[in-house]
């Protein structure tokens, strides 16, 4: 039987009701699918434990945690050392998700700034990747991210990008990374498509953002890691490349990145 390529969920939420009773089923539907790893994000530090022990118990399975910007008024706020201290689990990969959300929570902007720069401290001292989400406040997300980074380099990527064109030049001009998620499929998406076509094929990830944002054929149902293949197969369409060639550049960009679980898998 021929296998297909391998490839990583590189943002996914199995901790969600969505899929509870499941993660036996959903992991080995995403195995057959060539998806061999994936990373779940722990949106609420409280919440922390329960994903901890999703990554223990699966081993294709790694984790990040931080405080999503829509809750960041609704949780205590988080410190560096909160992270950093977290980021000694062996399966804990990455800081966040983090970052601003400006379409429905816009009231709480000051907030979202000051625990994203804590996010990106953390980052910073650990040398995880920080995960980033933005909506609706471009500006604002370009120019903190390019200050944080003069005040010290750290890695990130720019998780279900979906933003303009000018954040994505500016996260690119600093070396960070941008992820595909099932919006890159959708046929309203040309804009989308365009700004991953005009980024280097090296700093491209592949994600499902499950249980969100479904590609077709699954589009407006639950969305799940094995369906990252078929947002990777639309990521060789825009960039004109061989599937399996695709997927093997994504799979070296996350390693690259997420080097600590590229380092457990050669360890494990």
């Amino acid at each position: 039987m021929t296998r297909e390529p391998e490839i990583t969920d590189s943002h996914c939420h199995l901790d969600f009701p969505d899929f509870e009773g499941q993660l036996d089923e959903i992991i080995a539907r995403a195995g057959r699918a060539g998806v061999t790893r994936m990373v779940t994000i722990c949106t609420r530090l409280r919440n922390e434990p329960a994903v901890r022990a999703i990554a223990e118990a699966h081993a294709p399975v790694f984790y990040a945690a931080g405080t999503h910007p829509m809750s960041a008024a609704e949780e205590p706020m988080l410190t560096v050392d909160e992270l950093v201290a977290l980021a000694r689990h062996p399966k804990f990969v990455g800081i966040g998700e983090t970052g601003l959300d400006y379409h429905y929570t816009a009231d709480s902007a000051e907030v979202q700034k000051q625990s994203l720069r804590i996010h990106i401290a953390a980052a910073r001292e650990t040398g995880l990747p920080l995960i980033i989400h933005a909506r609706a406040a471009d500006e604002d997300m370009a120019r903190i991210l390019t200050e944080e980074y003069r005040n010290g380099a750290y890695t990130c990527v720019m998780h279900c990008f979906s933003s303009g064109p000018e954040l994505a030049r500016a996260a690119l001009d600093l070396g960070f990374y941008l992820s595909m998620s099932g919006i890159a499929t959708f046929p309203k998406s040309q804009e989308v498509r365009d700004i991953f076509a005009a980024a280097p094929v090296d700093r491209i990830l592949v994600e499902t953002d499950a249980p969100y944002l479904a590609p077709p054929p699954h589009r407006g149902k639950r969305n799940e890691p094995a369906y990252a293949a078929l947002t990777a197969r639309k990521g060789a369409e825009i960039f004109g490349m061989d599937y399996a060639e695709f997927a093997a550049r994504t799979q070296a960009n996350f390693e690259r990145l997420f080097a600590k679980a590229a380092g457990w898998r050669v360890a494990a």
